[in-house]
């Protein structure tokens, strides 16, 4: 199985590919940057891949970090409060 989640640009020849796949037979969230340039075409080495038994751990931490943590120092605007974390839907998180 192989489903892509999206893509963020890195610059004119790479993107950052978020997918859920097998590999191995085992089931992950996979982190990897692709790169599309005259000389090579595909997946670097760059990346992780995150197991579908460490995800859920993995969402939680990401759910965790506040929006004004990643704000840029040069960035003068305030995050909106009802946007200040994703901590707030933490609630709706299944345990396992």
């Amino acid at each position: 199985m192989e489903k892509d989640i999206g893509k963020i640009k890195k610059n004119d020849t790479s993107d950052i590919i978020i997918r859920i796949d097998d590999f191995g037979g085992k089931r992950g969230l996979t982190i990897r940057e692709f790169v599309t340039s005259d000389r090579y075409t595909g997946f670097t080495k760059a990346g992780v891949r995150i197991l579908a038994s460490d995800f859920v751990k993995f969402r939680e931490m990401i759910n965790s970090i506040p929006l004004s943590d990643m704000q840029e120092e040069s960035e003068t605007e305030e995050v909106p409060k009802e946007q200040k974390t994703l901590d707030d839907s933490k609630d709706n998180i299944p345990d396992y």
